[in-house]
């Protein structure tokens, strides 16, 4: 099952759907992009990894999922949170260190965690959150629920262990995970040429008998349809799924990263196909979106993450009597 872009089966939903996913990527493209300028400010400390450019990824998987469905990230993670839900005030906050944030200003923005949202991290460790996903699964399994856990990683993580321990446990034991691998060609600051060679990484599901299909992760629509069938396929009973999505980031890997390892001329090919630029220009030619309409939504958006940014600031430090707390469980 190959979902691309192109697929002319791919119509365009009604108009409150199409702007409510627009408004999505917007929202999560202009956090980060603030997010950025606090860190500049040493506003936001600590390691900062942008998800700009990949925001079709998460708001169409995250479109294709119940509230009973668990979640599980990368260090990448700020723009999952966004679309399961989680408030821009919570996610600020705790880049802000404050205990207002979502894990209480001690997990800061690579430990995003919000248990109402079944948002299970925000994890820091390249691949370590893919056994969690089986595990969750299996529990889903055992206790007779109807429902799975998806999870978020890069192609990096491909060439850890847990990535094929977890596909082959969720195989053997025929588990209801979905494991999303958000291709962005480049592992930290290696290219995906040089460290794969097999580069499909969908097609590496066949050595573990786990059905699996590529899809275009610029093009929010593709990724929706493609993870709406892969989450009818789990929860039919026939086991797990793996979905590579093939995107870009369009920012270095990290805050401290040079980028030294492309050239400033593919990222400027990338962008013109990027996700809210194309998904734009398609909704203003199906008259479903005009210059107003964009600029409303723009408006809101900043409005959401200034009141976001204030909330961060009037926050509060954790007291020091009480850093000891939650060291321990008794």
């Amino acid at each position: 099952m190959d979902t691309t872009s192109k697929d002319l089966k791919i119509q365009l939903p009604e108009k409150e759907k199409a702007l409510d996913l627009l408004y999505q990527m917007i929202l999560i493209r202009r956090f980060e992009e603030r997010s950025a300028a606090l860190y500049t400010e040493q506003k936001i400390r600590g390691f900062l990894h942008l998800y700009i450019g990949e925001e079709a990824v998460a708001v169409g998987v995250m479109d294709a999922l119940s509230k009973d469905d668990a979640v599980l990230a990368t260090y990448r993670e700020h723009g999952h949170a966004l679309a399961r839900g989680m408030s821009a005030e919570s996610i600020m906050a705790e880049m802000y260190g404050k205990v207002e944030g979502c894990s209480r200003g001690r997990g800061g923005s690579m430990h995003l965690f919000d248990k109402a949202l079944k948002f299970y991290g925000g994890n820091a460790i390249v691949g370590g959150h893919l056994p969690l996903a089986v595990g969750m699964a299996l529990a889903n399994k055992m206790q007779g629920k109807n429902h799975i856990a998806v999870c978020f990683f890069g192609e990096g993580a491909v060439a850890e262990g847990e990535f094929h321990e977890s596909m082959n446990l969720a195989a053997l034991w025929q588990l209801p995970v979905l494991f999303v691998c958000e291709n962005n060609l480049y592992a930290m600051g290696t290219a995906l040429e040089i460290s794969e060679s097999e580069m499909d990484i969908y097609k590496k599901a066949a050595s573990y008998k786990v059905a699996s299909s590529p899809v275009d992760g610029m093009d929010v629509l593709a990724v929706q349809k493609a993870a709406k069938a892969a989450v009818d396929y789990i929860k039919s009973g026939k086991g797990p799924y793996l979905l590579e999505a093939k995107t870009y980031r369009f920012k270095a890997h990290s805050m401290f990263d040079a980028q030294l390892y492309r050239q400033k001329s593919e990222v400027e090919e990338w962008k013109e196909k990027g996700p809210i630029v194309t998904f734009t220009e398609r909704l203003k030619a199906a008259q479903l979106l005009d210059d107003d309409t964009l600029s409303n939504i723009e408006t809101r958006v900043r409005k959401e993450i200034e009141h976001a940014v204030q909330f961060a600031e009037d926050g509060n430090l954790e007291p020091l009597e009480d850093l000891k707390k939650f060291v321990y469980s008794t």
